[in-house]
């Protein structure tokens, strides 16, 4: 996988109160993938920009809701989901502070 694909899949960190506890209890880390991005990708771009060792992933799709602006009807964008649990002993610091 080159490097550019590396940054293609991996498009943010998922912050929710949900991933929080997930990745206090399991250690796992929820991020925003690209959608077509499959799992063995996103393992392979979380093991290179990160440096841990991926045990899992798991993926799912989050459908846009139908939102109202004023009368107009919109829909937001739907989404991709990873979940990706790290081997035992294996972290992620995303603020970089020791």
């Amino acid at each position: 996988m080159n490097k550019e694909r590396i940054f293609n899949v991996l498009l943010a960190p998922h912050v929710s109160e949900k991933a929080t506890l997930v990745a206090d209890q399991g250690n796992a880390f929820v991020f925003k993938v690209a959608k077509d991005a499959n799992k063995l990708e996103i393992k392979k771009a979380v093991e290179a920009l990160f440096d841990v060792k991926v045990e899992s992933v798991r993926t799912l799709s989050v459908k846009g809701k139908q939102k109202f602006f004023g009368r107009v009807a919109g829909k937001r964008a739907g989404w991709k989901k990873a979940y990706v649990s790290l081997a035992e002993g294996q972290d992620i610091d995303f603020l970089g502070a020791e």
